[in-house]
């Protein structure tokens, strides 16, 4: 049986609205089936919501993809910029679909890739949707709701 993996929260991002930059904070409350308190996608207003849709909750991206597109392609994107609202550190996001896991006292499944879109690169840089395919982070649904800190731990907790 493979070993379960965990990393650390690096950064937490919200956007009041679509098409509104995300910016930092350090931490923030998730609820189920709505995502985190102030985002847009919690207000119903991100530019890909659909009522009961499911791994809209919460999206993350790992800082290791963020730092490989700028060294891979000479492309520096910013957390902010990639619109997801986890920054991870230490574990693969993509072995949590199908997964279990906890990011800080928040319970969420993994539901599928939050693959780059022509939307991400047309709101940043050329080279971005080409760069960031199979690493732009994981969609999820919420089971557990709370609050989520820079800092806390991400926790694989087994299958769904």
């Amino acid at each position: 049986m493979p070993s379960l993996q965990s990393g650390t929260v690096e950064g937490l991002f919200i956007a009041a609205g679509a098409e509104i930059l995300p910016h930092a904070v350090g931490e923030a409350n998730v609820v189920p089936g709505k995502g985190i308190e102030g985002d847009r996608y919690f207000a119903g207003d991100g530019t890909f919501y659909e009522e009961r849709k499911s791994g809209q909750d919460l999206t993350l991206i790992e800082a290791e993809a963020l730092e490989a597109l700028e060294a891979e392609a000479g492309i520096e994107l910013s957390a902010a910029e990639a619109r997801r609202n986890v920054v991870t550190r230490g574990l693969s996001l993509n072995d949590l679909i199908g997964r279990r896991f906890r990011v800080g006292e928040v319970e969420c499944v993994g539901s599928r890739l939050c693959e780059p879109c022509d939307h991400l690169e047309r709101v940043t840089k050329p080279g971005v949707l080409k760069g960031l395919v199979h690493r732009g982070g994981l969609r999820t649904d919420v089971i557990v709701g709370g609050r989520i800190a820079v800092g806390d731990s991400v926790e694989e907790l087994g299958a769904a």
